[in-house]
């Protein structure tokens, strides 16, 4: 599984991006930078990780470091992965 391409994926879904999400690299900034991704979309996007991924995302696990960019999304999603 290529985490980074299910995290790019599950934006692209979440945000209707229309295949934009592709073209974004671990240092495409996401939180302030991409008008679609407001809270609702940030809840969106924890919804599909759990849904995804199978794993439980608690309340003080994400903040907004968290969403800064592809990179640190992708992070995250890895080191819940590994537990």
């Amino acid at each position: 599984m290529n985490i980074q391409n299910e995290v790019l994926e599950i934006l692209d879904e979440v945000l209707s991006l229309k295949g934009r999400a592709k073209s974004f690299s671990d240092q495409t900034v996401l939180l302030g930078a991409l008008p679609e991704l407001d809270s609702m979309a940030v809840l969106g996007v924890i919804t599909s990780f759990e849904d995804r991924f199978g794993f439980a995302v608690e309340d003080d696990d994400i903040d907004g470091s968290t969403f800064a960019t592809v990179g640190t999304l992708v992070a995250y999603v890895s080191s819940k992965l590994k537990h």
